[in-house]
């Protein structure tokens, strides 16, 4: 395991912070989107920042 500074820590935690926000948003717009086509788009932005959110957690074990 790498030995992570507080900083570092913090920092980490704060982008997983912005990345769920993000899953979330993302989410809700496909929610409401008014075509199939938006609903994709916003579906597959909202992957995207969950797997930015799984590559920072995984730093954490």
């Amino acid at each position: 395991m790498i030995k992570l500074s507080e900083k570092e820590l913090a920092t980490i935690k704060s982008l997983l912070s912005e990345e769920e926000l993000l899953v979330k948003k993302y989410q809700m717009l496909a929610e409401h989107a008014d075509t199939e086509e938006l609903r994709c788009k916003m579906q597959s932005i909202s992957q995207k920042h969950q797997g930015h959110f799984n590559e920072l957690y995984s730093k954490l074990s």
